[in-house]
């Protein structure tokens, strides 16, 4: 009788072990902070799935400078060229640019508007 109920102890705490480690694997990791990114498109580089950016500061994440940078989707590389502005997506500790964009040019003089 002792030997059963050594047996149930110890199954219960494995079981009690096994269940408070999936309960800690299983929290998710905390979300990365998003940021918008503004820059000038310098050069395409298809084969390295990159661009070359003059970006703007991104207040919290990175001074205002000229880099590298690997994009999420190659496919996006068609429609840019040397000279277009662009928006995208970028990830704390992340240096991929997301969800690119070309900002469209703005029409007429900007002096003018009030």
């Amino acid at each position: 009788m002792t030997n059963i109920s050594a047996t149930r102890r110890l199954i219960g705490c494995v079981g009690a072990a096994v269940l408070i480690a999936a309960i800690c694997l299983g929290q998710a990791a905390p979300a990365k902070k998003n940021y918008t990114f503004h820059g000038k498109v310098e050069a395409v580089n298809a084969g390295a799935n990159s661009l070359t950016i003059n970006g703007d500061k991104v207040e919290g994440w990175m001074d205002a400078m000229t880099m590298s940078y690997k994009v999420d989707d190659p496919a996006v590389l068609k429609n840019l060229k040397a000279g277009d502005r662009i928006m995208a997506t970028v990830h704390d500790g992340d240096m991929t640019l997301h969800k690119v964009q070309v900002v469209p040019k703005e029409s007429g003089d900007s002096k003018s508007k009030k």
